[in-house]
């Protein structure tokens, strides 16, 4: 397949997976984009364009708050203003990364509103910046004379941390003619020199060779490292050890126990004496970590663990050993070791969450994404599998996202504040080892109000019940409401609710303070004119938009004794409080002289009217009812007696601080005779004042059983409704007007009752026990039942 063929399929997958992506997760869009850099360029320098990358306009990056969420100790920064992705620090690769592969560094990058998660992979080239360098600055051997040609010799490898071409391309001897250097392919160890001995040593000749060995990097221009080496030549030591095995090859756990032996190697010499005492050691050159790592016993070629075995730090340790006898000159051989580390599960899963935001609005969707979790694991294989859940009960859910580990952490129940205004999500990682690994991590999320609840009045109807002549301008009254809101959500302003065709309506009158619910009234109000009225008052809170309630306030005045009686009859002919009666001498005891007739506008006892003598001329004549007004005579008239008689009548009303007026009735005793001629005439004159008080005694009569009648009715609807504790309340309300409606409590056993109704003559009676036209009403003290009665006599 060519380049070309390729390019078309990369492009092909990469369309499908954004395609599966864009359907899974909906505003999770991921794009992953590659860029380049060299190692030690300058900080500033640019890596590539996000936004170009991406499609995204420059002019909205700013708002969707375009950066870099994670990567490699902060190497790069992606600029807000215009997407483009820089180093803001000097990058050495042999610090970041393996010197053996290529150096990669990923990017997690994120772009909000909506959420977007990209990732980018930056690939840091290296530069030829290191020379190849060896352990030692010089490297001796002692060889026997009697070597023979061909037999080689380990050199030390130089090291370059640079990679690819950079690294140790090839090696250089100084001339010799003894000498030849040879490369050899050692596997994972790469190429190692080799001191080949070409020609036979004659010590007696040349006792000492000192050479030069090179090492070349393939950088541009090439870099190059020189070691010493110096071969003794000794005398003859014919046989060198031998190893059991060329390769050892073992396992260990990670975390091993100090002291505890990894492998032991044996090696043999067909020599005696000295020349057959093999003693072990590593060979130089070796990486660090098998110097830390492990120990050496020279003797017995024990390998025991001396340092912390971790598998996450390296799985594997190469290592060479030499076998040397103590002959002159001594011989060795090389063996390999090979030692492979068992992951065990030592470490937990770490979380890294990126919140969006820690304040979510109560308001908000189902499906929305608050954060998003990445989850990793140091340990391989199942030790490194891991899964994650959250806390019960809370309305959210991990979601998983393309990427394997990646979670989203989104919402999946209906938030409210006034509920629950702050959860702590707990994220559990759990790893797949035995046994497992666990780690929490804890997401704070602060629910923020929206204004999704109106006032609410503790109750509605409210009732006001308010004594008449009230000051102008006094507060009556105050309405409380509460609203479970916070903030300006939850400030409440008032206002009485008026329509634009209620000009008349008594509302108008009122006033409310916006801010505290306390309602005054602009006007003295009067019973006699109404008595019972409603208005509505509107509760509105400060949200946006705002949310309100209203509530209706019912208002029953109260009666105030301000009221004078009113005296109808007798009237004297020019309309003063004076009237004259004419009676025969010769009438007997109980004559009805005439009747003292008044009203009161006030109901119940500022209403009940009583009549007394203030004056009276002869107390043994004449008899005044207390409450019809009646005048009858005591006895019969003597002629003694005056033949006039002025009697001055009080009618005073019941209330508190009682109100009265005064009537002067003039009698006149006339012979029969007189009485007789005059009688015609008087009663003509009578009969038209009778016809008149009697028309505005109907029309005022009329009134007052119509007032009644609809006092009745309220007063059965509101028995009703309400509870038996308001019973007695509306009972005192009870309107009756004049001296042709009162009332009269009385008590007989354990009821008690009001007599409600017209003046009783004074032969009229209390008939115990009757409940003709009689109300029971609740007596509170007894907790027995008493009557109201409305007697119908005239």
């Amino acid at each position: 397949m060519g380049p070309g063929e390729y390019r078309r399929r990369s492009e092909y997958w990469w369309i499908a997976l954004r395609l599966s992506l864009l359907l899974c997760f909906g505003g999770l869009v991921s794009t992953q984009m590659r860029y380049s850099v060299p190692e030690e360029v300058k900080e500033g320098t640019i890596v590539g364009n996000i936004a170009k990358d991406l499609d995204l306009d420059v002019n909205t990056l700013v708002d969707r708050r375009l950066r870099v969420v994670s990567g490699s100790d902060a190497i790069f920064e992606v600029n807000q203003n215009n997407g483009v992705l820089s180093v803001v620090k000097k990058i050495d690769r042999e610090e970041i990364c393996d010197a053996s592969s290529a150096c990669l560094v990923n990017l997690k990058i994120i772009v909000e509103d909506p959420l977007e998660i990209h990732y980018a992979e930056v690939e840091v080239t290296d530069v030829n910046d290191h020379s190849p360098t060896f352990t030692d600055k010089e490297q001796l051997f002692e060889i026997a004379e009697s070597t023979i040609p061909g037999e080689d010799f380990r050199l030390q490898a130089a090291r370059d941390p640079d990679f690819g071409v950079n690294t140790v391309r090839f090696y250089k001897l100084s001339q010799t003619d003894h000498f030849e250097l040879e490369i050899r392919d050692n596997g994972g160890e790469g190429q190692i020199p080799i001191l080949k001995l070409s020609k036979s040593l004659d010590r007696e000749h040349h006792k000492i060779h000192n050479l030069i060995l090179t090492a070349i990097d393939g950088g541009n221009p090439p870099r190059s490292g020189r070691i010493n080496i110096t071969v003794i030549v000794l005398d003859d030591n014919d046989n060198r050890p031998k190893f059991s095995q060329e390769v050892y090859s073992v396992t260990i756990q990670e975390n091993a126990e100090i002291g505890s032996l990894v492998v032991k190697v044996s090696a043999t010499d067909l020599d005696e004496g000295l020349n057959g005492n093999v003693t072990y050691s590593f060979v130089k050159n070796l990486d660090k970590k098998v110097y830390n790592t492990f120990d050496l016993d020279k003797n017995t070629g024990g390998i025991k663990v001396k340092g912390d075995v971790d598998f996450e730090v390296t799985d594997i340790f190469r290592t060479v050993i030499t076998a040397s006898d103590k002959g002159q000159p001594p011989k060795t051989s090389n063996c390999r070791v090979v030692i492979k580390v068992v992951d065990i599960n030592d470490n937990r899963p770490e979380v890294d969450i990126t919140s969006l935001s820690n304040v979510v609005p109560e308001n908000s969707k189902i499906g929305t994404v608050i954060s998003v979790i990445s989850l990793t694991d140091k340990d391989s294989g199942v030790n490194g599998k891991v899964f994650c859940h959250i806390s019960d009960k809370v309305p959210f859910e991990l979601k998983p996202t393309f990427k394997e580990n990646m979670y989203s952490l989104v919402i999946n129940g209906r938030l409210d504040r006034e509920l629950i205004a702050h959860y702590e999500i707990t994220i559990t990682a759990t790893d797949l080892g035995l046994p497992p690994l666990s780690s929490m991590k804890i997401v704070s999320v602060q629910i923020s109000d929206v204004n999704d609840n109106s006032p609410e009045f503790s109750q509605n109807p409210l009732e006001l019940y308010l004594p008449e002549n009230n000051a102008p301008g006094a507060s009556i009254f105050s309405v409380s409401a509460s609203d479970k809101d916070a903030n300006e959500n939850a400030a409440i302003t008032y206002q009485i609710f008026r329509t634009e065709t209620a000009r008349n309506d008594i509302s108008t009158f009122l006033n409310i303070n916006s801010e505290t619910g306390v309602i005054y009234a602009l006007k003295s109000f009067d019973f006699e004119t109404v008595k019972t009225f409603h208005f509505h008052v509107l509760a509105t809170d400060c949200g946006n938009p705002s949310l309100s309630s209203n509530a209706t306030v019912n208002v029953f005045m109260l009666d105030m004794n301000d009221n004078v009686p009113v005296i109808l009859h007798p009237l004297s002919a020019n309309g003063s409080d004076e009237g004259v009666e004419e009676i025969p001498r010769n009438v007997n005891a109980g004559h009805l002289v005439t009747k003292v007739r008044a009203y009161d506008a006030d109901i119940g006892y500022n209403g009940w009217l009583l009549f007394s003598m203030q004056e009276v001329s002869d107390h043994t004549l004449f008899g005044l009812d207390r409450y019809t007004g009646q005048i009858r005579t005591l006895r019969s008239f003597t002629e003694t007696d005056e033949a006039q008689h002025k009697l001055v009548i009080l009618v005073k009303d019941n209330g508190n601080v009682s109100l009265s007026a005064t009537a002067t009735v003039i009698i006149k005793v006339v012979e029969p005779k007189e009485a007789f001629a005059a009688s015609d005439v008087k009663s003509t004159v009578k009969e038209e004042e009778e016809n008149n008080v009697t028309f505005y005694l109907i029309i005022t009569l009329g009134s007052v059983s119509v007032l009644f009648v609809i006092s009745i009715i309220v007063l059965i609807v509101m028995q009703c409704s309400k509870s038996t504790d308001y019973s007695s309340k509306y009972l005192q309300d009870t309107n009756y007007d004049g001296t042709l409606c009162h009332s009269i409590q009385y008590r007989s056993g354990d009821k008690r009752y009001m007599l409600v109704g017209p003046r009783m003559s004074i032969g009229s009676t209390i008939v115990p026990g009757s409940n003709g036209n009689t109300l029971v009403v609740p007596d509170r003290r007894r907790g027995t039942s008493g009557e109201v009665r409305f007697d119908r006599r005239t």
